[in-house]
């Protein structure tokens, strides 16, 4: 079996090829919180069509470009979850609770105007990932997942569909290699 790294909030998980859920296929996902009875997190790189100032028109103006919802897993996926990035660590931001330095969970119930100037960042997630305690152990050890640090900027991108890549690409040694295996390996 292979080595776990210690998984701890703000932390990424990408999908590995050996991953079939189609749940979680090339995903990237952003964890929020790691315990011993599980672990929480929302998948970073899946846009829906569907925009932010349809379903929450209060936060449609404040969210990252593109201002739509995004699909942060097969949980509960009528609730949503606020990412959000502080625009300073100086002060608290009013609805906000810290997950990894700046990151952290955004109250949607805050009003808008009292944290439009605190973030730098905030996406919304329809869903989340969960997993149940030792369950997202097993599924690295068995191979399902590359577990890497993440970094502020990978959450707000403007385009996520490369982001699977980029984020291998960056990494040290031989993990980044794998950032240019084809979607299809047949095709090789």
């Amino acid at each position: 079996m292979g080595r776990v790294t210690e998984i701890r909030p703000g932390m990424l998980l990408l999908a590995t090829p050996v991953l079939l859920d189609p749940n979680f296929a090339d995903t990237v996902v952003l964890m929020l919180d790691v315990g011993d009875d599980g672990a929480l997190g929302v998948v970073i790189n899946r846009p829906t069509g569907l925009a932010v100032s349809e379903v929450l028109s209060d936060w449609g103006d404040v969210v990252a470009e593109p201002e739509v919802l995004f699909q942060g897993g097969p949980v509960e996926t009528e609730g949503a979850l606020a990412v959000a990035m502080r625009s300073s660590t100086d002060g608290e931001a009013v609805g906000f609770r810290e997950v990894a330095g700046p990151l952290g969970l955004l109250d949607l119930d805050t009003p808008v105007e009292l944290v439009s100037g605190a973030l730098s960042g905030l996406r919304i997630f329809a869903g989340y990932a969960g997993w149940g305690g030792g369950q997202l152990e097993r599924e690295i050890e068995e191979g399902h997942w590359y577990v890497v640090p993440g970094r502020g900027e990978d959450v707000f991108r403007s385009d996520s569909r490369e982001l699977w890549r980029d984020v291998l690409r960056r990494q040290p040694g031989d993990l980044a290699m794998h950032s240019t295996r084809p979607v299809d390996p047949d095709l090789n």
